[in-house]
């Protein structure tokens, strides 16, 4: 959960100072910063767990691109605006899903998490469903670059419900969902956002996998965290 929201929230953080409008900039980053606040819950909470002495600083700064556990959509490049939104619509729908899912946890560090960060996203994937109807459902333009948009990142949603036996022993003690009962909500709501869009959803059900467990990433990773990580790399445990 912490390595999605964070490379994502950097993904977006990229926007700062060159969306289209004021009103989306302004949008995007607060975005961003909502997604980092909640990396620092998730990560401080792996850190306290792994017992090694590293803080959510370290666990976002000083680990390579194998050692990252985010969805492979996280990290697909921004693209244009519609890409941007349509990625952010497809993560947040999902979010939700898993954050209400988790406000249910029997750890109550875990509940506690996704409580706050529920009232967060409700928001997020408010305003991405609407941009993307607004934009599917607009100019023959946009309409396009929607659709082109869905047709590239669909590949990549179906790792969002794939379990593994880390997830079956957290099913087991109640700390999480299984991902596979997280699919028909999901697509339910897709489905509708996509109908008002009149966007068409790819029939092929292909998905990428191994960024969850960090055994592939996209080679964007990689040049993501050149730019993420080279202060901290440069001028280790320095204070500002």
């Amino acid at each position: 959960m912490g390595d999605n929201t964070l490379v994502l929230g950097h993904r977006v953080s990229e926007w700062c100072g060159v969306a289209p409008v004021l009103e989306e900039d302004i949008a995007l980053a607060n975005t961003a910063l909502d997604l980092i606040g909640q990396t620092q819950l998730w990560l401080g909470m792996a850190g306290e767990v792994e017992g090694k002495g590293r803080d959510a600083d370290k666990l976002a700064f000083h680990r390579d691109v194998w050692d990252f556990r985010n969805a492979l959509l996280c990290e697909q490049p921004n693209g244009d605006f519609g890409q941007t939104m349509m990625r952010q619509f497809l993560f947040d729908t999902w979010h939700l899903i898993t954050l209400k899912a988790l406000a249910g946890s029997s750890n109550e560090q875990i509940a506690g998490i996704a409580e706050k960060s529920v009232k967060e996203v409700t928001y997020h994937q408010e305003r991405s469903a609407d941009t993307v109807i607004g934009l599917g459902d607009g100019t023959e333009e946009s309409h396009m670059r929607m659709q082109k948009a869905l047709d590239r990142l669909w590949p990549y949603v179906g790792e969002l419900f794939i379990a593994d036996e880390i997830d079956a022993a957290m099913v087991e003690q109640g700390i999480a969902p299984d991902p596979t009962t997280l699919r028909a909500s999901f697509d339910s709501q897709l489905d509708a956002v996509l109908a008002a869009a009149t966007l068409t959803k790819p029939a092929d059900d292909f998905a990428h996998k191994g960024g969850k467990t960090g055994a592939r990433h996209t080679e964007h990773l990689g040049h993501m965290l050149t730019q993420m990580q080279w202060l901290q790399r440069a001028y280790p445990d320095a204070t500002w």
